[in-house]
């Protein structure tokens, strides 16, 4: 969902969600002009990366540690459910939970970054995870499980926000947009390895107490979060959070040692503090401000394809991707389940190329028509089954639907329309709606993920067949309302959504 902030990073802004109120640091592009009429970037100095890359291998850990919350429930669903005796609706609420403990994480992480620091905020993060993954672990009943499974999520609502922000505050410009598509491509990546660990453990061969095959799971959890608490001992603070707070010699001192002891990072430091200044000069805005006649047609937009992109069933699917591949009959859910981890990470890193080679409408066009098929040919699969019609070829075409809708989200619909929210603001009320659109984004991403057992039992094949036509009116929505923001400037875009 996921939940996904670094495209506005790679566009030079960045988001804030601090508590619905007002924008963080706005990556803003700042030319400064020298005597020789040459821009800062053709001075900038490339330095030293190597602390650059370390601190941004420590703050993926995060996110590593976001898609290992993600992806844990679909691996145990069945394995939780008998040694704890859950009903559907109890795991339901165990899976699903997550995203409400992420939803108060996503609120507070920007003030709580803003107080602390960013690393000061991860390393809280990494807290309340590990104390999540502990109550799972020594959990005998449905209750400490969602203790453990909402404090995972608060976690994982700060990573979500802090983490893109930390690389994008600490990387040259040059860097920025490789280093933060690590961020996805990690959280990618985390969601993969639980797939795949749940798929190679056996239940019944570690069971012993009962509660092994939760201590594999969540050993995966707390081993991202040691990494991140110990190697935030190595790293230095955001230079930028740093001059915010008015620190002026750390804040001198961490650029120093982000850019190598020899680089001048004069220039640099100049800009940061010309753009602060400018920064409190713009008026806060207020939540009353998104109806405004100039800013309600980019709120509805990025509204709605947030309600598009959650409610065409990605977090019901991916939650319960394992138990899905059973209820179809496939003889092992556990090879669905692999290739549904193997095929996310290179489509994933496909859509990142694609991004700005095909455009932002026709990539989640083609997306959602992808989704829409795979959708379809999962319903399919569950009606033959209900009827007793072609029964060989049921369990073919449930895996073979599903890792076509996870394909084609993982191509556009899982990043664009984050990527659009970051282009169609104006930057004086970017904090506010883009806290508005995460908002949204997350209380979608619950509502799938708790309602689609109960919609399983109610018909599976209606459960996708409903996915899919929410596939279909994001086709028809994107091709009438959502303008292609490739390429144009900020001026240009707010005229095309107006006019």
């Amino acid at each position: 969902m996921t939940i996904k902030l670094q495209e506005d990073v790679e566009q030079g802004e960045i988001i804030g969600l601090e508590d619905l109120e007002k924008p963080l640091i706005l990556e803003e592009k700042i030319v400064v002009i020298n005597d020789n009429n040459e821009t800062d970037h053709d001075q900038e100095s490339t330095g030293s990366i190597g602390m650059v890359l370390l601190c941004t291998f420590v703050a993926v850990c995060g996110s590593f540690e976001f898609g290992s919350c993600v992806g844990y429930s679909a691996p145990t669903q069945s394995a939780i459910r008998e040694d704890l005796n859950l009903s559907i609706a109890e795991y339901s609420m165990f899976g699903s939970i997550l995203t409400i403990g992420a939803m108060f994480g996503a609120i507070t992480s920007g003030r709580i970054a803003d107080f602390i620091g960013r690393k000061g905020a991860m390393r809280m993060s990494a807290c309340f995870c590990i104390a999540g993954w502990l109550a799972v672990f020594f959990s005998r009943g449905p209750f400490s499980l969602d203790v453990g499974r909402i404090l995972t999520g608060y976690g994982i609502g700060v990573f979500s926000y802090v983490v893109p922000i930390f690389i994008a505050e600490i990387a040259p410009k040059n860097l920025r947009g490789g280093l933060t598509t690590l961020n996805q491509l990690m959280i990618v990546t985390g969601s993969s390895t639980a797939f795949l660990i749940g798929s190679v453990i056996t239940w019944r061969g570690l069971a012993l107490t009962g509660l092994n095959v939760i201590f594999e799971y969540v050993l995966q959890g707390l081993v991202p979060c040691i990494f991140l608490l110990v190697g935030l001992c190595f790293v230095p603070e955001s230079p930028r959070w740093l001059a915010k707070v008015g620190l002026q010699k750390e804040f001198r001192v961490a650029l120093q040692k982000l850019r190598g002891k020899d680089a001048d990072v004069t220039r640099e430091a100049a800009e940061i503090q010309v753009y602060l200044e400018n920064l409190q000069a713009l008026p806060q805005a207020k939540l009353l401000n998104l109806f405004e006649s100039k800013y309600i047609r980019s709120v509805i937009i990025g509204v709605a394809l947030m309600v598009f992109q959650q409610f065409g069933g990605i977090n019901g699917i991916g939650f319960y991707a394992s138990e899905t591949f059973a209820s179809a009959g496939l003889s092992s859910a556990k090879i669905g389940t692999v290739a549904y981890a193997c095929i996310q990470i290179p489509i994933t890193m496909l859509g990142a190329v694609l991004m700005d080679k095909s455009g932002r409408r026709p990539l989640m066009m083609i997306s959602s028509t992808g989704t829409f098929l795979g959708s379809f040919l999962a319903g399919t699969s569950f009606f033959l089954k209900g009827h007793g019609l072609l029964l060989e070829w049921v369990p073919i075409l449930a895996i073979a639907g599903v890792l076509i809708y996870v394909s084609a989200f993982s191509i556009g619909m899982g990043a664009v329309p984050w990527v659009i929210m970051s282009e169609i603001f104006p930057i004086n009320i970017k904090g506010i709606a883009g806290s508005l659109v995460v908002l949204v984004n997350w209380s979608g991403a619950w509502a799938v993920s708790f309602t689609f057992n109960f919609l399983m039992d109610w018909s599976s094949s209606g459960t996708f067949f409903v996915y899919s036509g929410f596939s279909v009116l994001t086709v028809l929505y994107v091709a009438k309302f959502v303008p292609e923001t490739k390429g144009k400037t900020l001026e240009e875009i707010q005229k095309s959504i107006n006019s």
